[in-house]
Order: C-alpha cells, then sequence, then structure tokens
C-alpha cells in the first residue's frame, strides 16, 4: 500500500501547490458552468477520504460533523471561505494522510462496511477505500485544473 499512500500524497502535493498559488478570491470563484469552486473541489477530497477511509471502518474521523455536511457529496458552497478555513486545509491535506497511513501500518483497519460508490464500484475492505480515493481525488484535480483555467 505504500505505492498507493505515494499516490496520494503527490497528488495532494499539487493541490497544496494551488492553495498555495492562488488568491482566496480566486480560490472562492464560482464561474458560470460550474457548480463549486477550487476551494470546495480540495476540502472535498479530504473530507471524502474521511469517509471513505474511517468512517466506512467504523474508526474516528479528524474532521467536524461542520466540515462533513459542507463538503460532503452533494453539497456545494454556502459561504466563501478565509484565512482561517485556507490554513486548515493546507493542514488537513497532509495530517489526514500521515494519519491513515499510520492507522493501517497499525491494523487499525480491522472492519469494514461495504458501500458503492458512484461509479457502481463496491468497496469491501480499507484497501478498496484507499485505491477508489486515488482516482476520486483525480478526478477532482481535473476539476481543479479546469477551474484555474476559467478564474
Amino acid at each position: 500500500m505504500d505505492y498507493c499512500f505515494d499516490i496520494t500524497l503527490k497528488t495532494r502535493n499539487f493541490f497544496k501547490n494551488i492553495l498555495d498559488g492562488y488568491t482566496l478570491n480566486q480560490l472562492n470563484a464560482i464561474p458560470d458552468g460550474f457548480n463549486n469552486n477550487i476551494f470546495w473541489n480540495i476540502k472535498h477530497v479530504v473530507i471524502t477520504q474521511q469517509l471513505l477511509v474511517y468512517k466506512l471502518s467504523g474508526l474516528p474521523m479528524m474532521v467536524t460533523e461542520e466540515e462533513i455536511v459542507g463538503f460532503q457529496k452533494g453539497s456545494k458552497p454556502i459561504q466563501d471561505a478565509d484565512d482561517k478555513d485556507l490554513n486548515l486545509l493546507k493542514e488537513q491535506l497532509f495530517s489526514t494522510l500521515e494519519q491513515a497511513r499510520e492507522d493501517y501500518k497499525n491494523g487499525k483497519f480491522e472492519q469494514y462496511n461495504e458501500y458503492t460508490v458512484t461509479t457502481k464500484s463496491t468497496l469491501t475492505n480499507v484497501e478498496e477505500a484507499l485505491e477508489f480515493n486515488n482516482f476520486h481525488e483525480g478526478i477532482h484535480l481535473g476539476y481543479v485544473l479546469a477551474l484555474l483555467r476559467v478564474i
């Protein structure tokens, strides 16, 4: 699973560079034809990883219920992110990944509640969740790159 975690780290480094390279106004912009913004897409991947890996394993998540409601599948931005939100997201990009890597290494993912994702794939264990998470983060990296072209 080291390779899987390494892919996630590389994607999250892309996201961090984007968060560092653009203004809050740019990160919060929702261009015509889009339902969300750069900030939402990046926060959404953090929230989704926590839901797919931790919640479905019956383990405590590292995000709040308020964050889940604001950035889960089907949500959309209801307010602009501020500096505090941005700093938290930058920290969460790596703290959630490192915790998952450590918890996996220590065998904490003992159970998993099957879940069928939007693509109709059924996740049956944490390894599948971690692999699918990379696919999901790649999709949202694509959305972010599209948003960067039009902001």
